[in-house]
């Protein structure tokens, strides 16, 4: 067997070059570094679905808030969790991407979440 013919890594790069390098055009201003604006991400809320559940929870009755878009992470369901429970004045917890809130009070959850920007679809 012949041994395979290689390229030389080392030497000059005439290939290499920048395909800008030659032009030169008179009267052109100079660059001006702008001021790089921050971007915060603008997320719609999107649509979320409301019911009403007693099963397996000892009679008491649960709000369960489903449907988040797949773009909230779990911090986020959390985060918004807190300050649900905080406005509507009651517990709950967050299981499987989805909210539970503590008592038959579904109007007070369906205020917050509208109030906050989700269309609320459900109960």
């Amino acid at each position: 067997m012949s041994a395979k013919s290689r390229i030389p890594l080392s030497g000059p790069r005439e290939a290499l070059q920048s395909p800008f390098a030659g032009l030169n055009i008179p009267n052109l201003p100079e660059g001006v570094d702008l001021p790089v604006e921050e971007k915060k991400s603008v997320r719609k809320p999107g649509r979320v679905v409301l019911r009403k559940e007693k099963s397996q929870r000892g009679g008491k009755t649960v709000i369960v808030v489903s449907g988040f878009q797949p773009e909230f992470r779990d911090a986020d369901i959390e985060e918004i969790a807190r300050e649900a429970r905080r406005q509507c004045g009651c517990g709950g917890t967050v299981r499987d991407r989805e909210m539970e809130f503590q008592g038959d009070n579904p109007a007070m959850v369906r205020k917050y979440f509208e109030t906050a920007g989700f269309r609320v679809a459900g109960i």
